[in-house]
């Protein structure tokens, strides 16, 4: 077994807005906060939502001690651009970073959206892949008007991956995006008009390719390291602590069921949950609750605690959600749970575990 990691520090997260520690980015010299807000579901992931109270709920993690905001053109075509920027646009720029992505450029669409792309909700614009540099530089360019701001701080090539694209069209993606728009955002790096640049993707392998082939500061990996599933402990997470690329975890929750346990609603990869990730979720809420520990705490615990995580990204859609993450965060956990996750062979015994 790998030696421990040190345990996840944060605390007093609604003591106000000093109370999230923060980490360094890999070898940049931007500074996160451990929890991140993140703008998925503010785009109408499953449901629609109020304009006014996805506002405030942006505006409830700020006041909370949130000082980064993740957010992408997908989500809501648009949308979760619009409403995080409105929420921000009052605050001190300097007070907080904002990401977004890039790899989709959108166009109105006056007859009707075809492609939904999976949200609920969202805006009247219909979106193509782009990797390519224009491409790159036109989607920023749309993300900084629809965010109302002047500058983004880290920019992210979206879904270079076989789960978007399929195992026989990624490959095409990839070398389009490495030669497109990865040196687009170096370019605007060395200018200083971004701050720092790299993926955000679903498959750790991938991950791992972009730190070995690209000059990138960071990777946003969803869902492939969790208190569920390990892969990015395989190849990417070691070489990304080794070459100073920091990490940033989203999908901690792997879409839903880490949070809400396991149950016939639950999702898995933004689909109904299969029967076989339902019974291993079943088995760590039991093991869970034998330790007093609520299976959305363990989870988030597991991921801040290795050592090459920078910070985690958790989304919400209302200010109660935002304090109840807040809250998980804060939450203890015996390190006995997770020597009975390893034993029941529910965690890999190479993983960095909490102390």
């Amino acid at each position: 077994m790998n030696a421990q990691a040190d345990p996840p520090a944060v605390r007093g997260a609604a003591a106000g807005p000093d109370a999230l520690p923060r980490r360094r980015l890999g070898r940049t010299a931007i500074d996160l906060t451990m929890v991140g807000f993140g703008g998925a579901p503010l785009g109408d992931l499953y449901a629609p939502h109020d304009d006014a109270a996805a506002i405030a709920t942006v505006a409830a993690a700020f006041d909370a001690g949130m000082r980064w905001f993740d957010t992408a053109p997908l989500y809501g075509r648009g949308l979760s651009e619009h409403r995080i920027g409105t929420a921000l646009r009052r605050r001190p720029r300097a007070s907080y970073v904002l990401s977004t992505k890039v790899g989709r450029v959108y166009a109105p669409a006056p007859s009707g959206v075809v492609n939904a792309e999976g949200y609920a909700g969202g805006l009247p614009f219909e979106g193509r892949f782009d990797y390519s540099y224009d491409g790159a530089l036109r989607s920023l360019e749309q993300s900084l008007l629809r965010l109302g701001t002047a500058r983004i701080d880290i920019v992210l090539v979206h879904d270079v991956d076989p789960q978007t694209h399929g195992e026989e069209g990624v490959e095409a993606r990839i070398r389009a995006a490495q030669q497109g728009a990865c040196r687009a955002l170096a370019d605007l790096r060395a200018q200083r008009v971004i701050r720092a640049f790299g993926i955000g993707v679903n498959d750790a392998g991938v991950a791992a390719r972009f730190v070995r082939e690209t000059d990138i500061d960071c990777v946003l990996l969803a869902g492939r390291y969790s208190l569920l599933e390990q892969p990015a402990q395989d190849e990417f997470l070691p070489l990304a602590a080794a070459r100073g690329v920091g990490v940033l975890l989203g999908g901690v929750f792997n879409s839903g069921i880490l949070a809400t346990g396991a149950g016939a609603a639950a999702r898995y990869n933004y689909r109904v949950a299969p029967a076989e990730v339902q019974e291993r979720v079943a088995r760590i809420e039991r093991t869970c609750a034998a330790h007093g520990v609520r299976l959305p705490h363990a989870a988030i615990a597991f991921a801040l605690s290795h050592p090459a995580v920078t910070a985690v990204v958790l989304g919400a859609v209302t200010p109660d959600e935002v304090a109840r993450n807040l809250a998980a965060c804060a939450a203890p956990v015996p390190s006995a749970l997770w020597r009975d996750l390893v034993a029941a062979g529910l965690l890999r015994a190479d993983v960095p575990l909490p102390g």
